[in-house]
């Protein structure tokens, strides 16, 4: 899939002119972040596998991903190593499903699930097209993440994407995480950029897209499900895209350095990966 932006002077939406001042300036864009579970990795539909091979059930996501969400928050509060977590978050969950199981039986559960998990991670079609569109067109990447740090690179790395990251934030390691303001800026100030020269994209509404927006970074919401169709909308000043393969234009449109980039060679990233990957 080839990307081909308008012109960004066909979408530049610049508010009208008021007499004595001066005339609207987009902003400069130096640095995008990405959110990496559901925003660049099928991450759900790995988990939900996993879960129904497991237990013979495909409605279990729902319970898993809040369970996990309380347990994450733990670990960021610094009451939990990820590794606890992961053990009392899958005893937590069998607990609810009137599975009374011991230690032993909780980390075979665990295992299991990490090995089918290894298996089933799959990147979204949009993805190294988006990414190589990025890197093209001369922008920094950073990826930032709440997930455990050690899982998070080893999925990074195999599927792939570390050569295109200049920078990884974790949650876990810096000892705060999305949507507070601190993990954006200590990303811009980690690659020496001002906030409002990057710009932040992700599939959670308030923790990527509004926690970007309240740390003066530019916001993306990537709506992959139609969610703002069927009820959710994005705030004012953040902005709404259904697949990765609208991002190109939404950034030509809104900012003054992305233009089109040059051709894709045979020493992009994913020119070099891709023949291996799939």
């Amino acid at each position: 899939m080839d990307f081909a932006p308008a012109a960004p002077s066909l979408h530049r939406t610049a508010p009208p002119a008021v007499a004595g001042r001066e005339p609207w300036v987009p902003p400069e864009l130096s640095l995008v972040c990405l959110d990496i579970d559901d925003t660049l990795i099928d991450c759900t539909a790995a988990i939900r596998r996993s879960l129904a091979v497991l237990t013979g059930r495909d409605d279990l996501w729902p319970l898993w991903d809040l369970i996990t969400e309380e347990h994450v928050a733990l670990v960021v509060a610094g009451k939990l190593g990820y590794d606890v977590m992961h053990h009392r978050r899958t005893g937590c969950f069998l607990a609810e499903l009137g599975i009374l199981a011991d230690a032993d039986q909780v980390g075979a559960f665990e295992a299991r699930r990490r090995e089918i998990l290894a298996r089933s991670w799959r990147l979204f079609d949009d993805v190294l097209p988006c990414l190589d569109w990025l890197r093209a067109a001369g922008l920094r990447l950073a990826a930032v993440t709440n997930a455990s740090g050690v899982h998070q690179r080893r999925k990074i790395a195999d599927l792939g994407l570390a050569p295109y990251f200049d920078h990884v934030a974790i949650a876990g390691e810096i000892g705060v995480a999305k949507p507070d303001p601190v993990m954006f800026r200590s990303v811009c100030l980690a690659m020496d950029c001002p906030p409002e020269r990057a710009v932040h994209v992700g599939d959670k509404l308030d923790t990527d897209a509004i926690g970007a927006f309240g740390a003066g970074l530019g916001a993306v919401w990537l709506d992959r499900d139609g969610t703002s169709r069927t009820g959710e909308r994005a705030p004012d000043g953040v902005h709404t895209v259904a697949g990765l393969g609208e991002l190109p234009e939404l950034l030509v449109s809104e900012y003054a350095t992305v233009g089109v980039p040059a051709p894709r060679t045979a020493g992009t990233p994913a020119a070099r990966l891709r023949g291996g990957m799939f």
